[in-house]
């Protein structure tokens, strides 16, 4: 048993050796190494929201600076056996270079998160149920439910013809429409022009010469004698 669980660990040691440097060591972190004057991996592609944590290897201090990129970053400087992590939250495309060396150089790149996936909404199926006299008629035998189109319509929308004959219709008639139209515009032309003073003083005037005519003609008419006296 002991035997088994020494190979066991053995296993794992040599498997934790195998990894290289800039390897992912979870889910969303990853590590580079400072190491030999040169950043290892020089190239490196992450999801964003992934962490990246540099390491100095080196007697010589390092810092990290970006001289490219959607944000702008710069790390203290790290002597040997230091680390500094950052979180990348912006996608887009990083270079970096150590002030120090600057024959230093890398670059990152980061990735957009994958949008998450948006669940369908459900479909909802309506259910109607059957009034009372519905079910009543649709279990008598003999008898359906059913009504056909044309009988809806006939239901639905009245007759025009019983419409029509409810409302009598009266034509007026041209003539009388034309006399009423004549008064109409006669009151009206009357009752916008006034009486001209002179026109009615001429009609008094004309209207005593008449009076004065008849009073003087019946007067001569009663001074002259009739013949048949004259000849007794």
């Amino acid at each position: 048993m002991r035997g088994l669980l020494r190979a066991a660990a053995v296993l794992a040691l040599l498997a934790l050796g195998m990894l290289p440097y800039g390897h992912e060591a979870s889910a969303a972190t990853f590590q580079v190494a400072m190491k030999g004057y040169a950043f290892s991996p020089a190239s490196l592609s992450v999801p964003a929201g992934s962490t990246v944590t540099w390491t100095n290897y080196d007697t010589a201090p390092h810092d990290v600076k970006t001289t490219s990129g959607p944000l702008s970053i710069h790390s203290p400087m790290l002597n040997k056996g230091q680390s500094w992590s950052f979180t990348f939250t912006t996608a887009g495309a990083y270079g970096y270079v150590c002030t120090v060396h600057p024959d230093m150089t890398a670059g990152i790149t980061v990735r957009a998160a994958a949008p998450a996936p948006t669940p369908a909404a459900p479909t909802q199926h309506e259910h109607t149920q059957p009034s009372t006299s519905q079910r009543q008629h649709s279990t008598m035998p003999g008898m359906t439910t059913s009504r056909s189109p044309a009988a809806t319509r006939a239901g639905s929308s009245p007759s025009p013809t019983a419409s029509q004959a409810a409302v009598p219709q009266t034509a007026p008639s041209p003539q009388v429409s034309q006399a009423a139209q004549s008064a109409a515009t006669q009151a009206a032309a009357s009752t916008a022009r006034p009486l001209d003073p002179l026109l009615v003083l001429a009609g008094l005037v004309a209207g005593v010469a008449v009076l004065c005519l008849l009073l003087v003609g019946s007067r001569a008419a009663a001074s002259t004698p009739r013949g048949g006296e004259e000849g007794v």
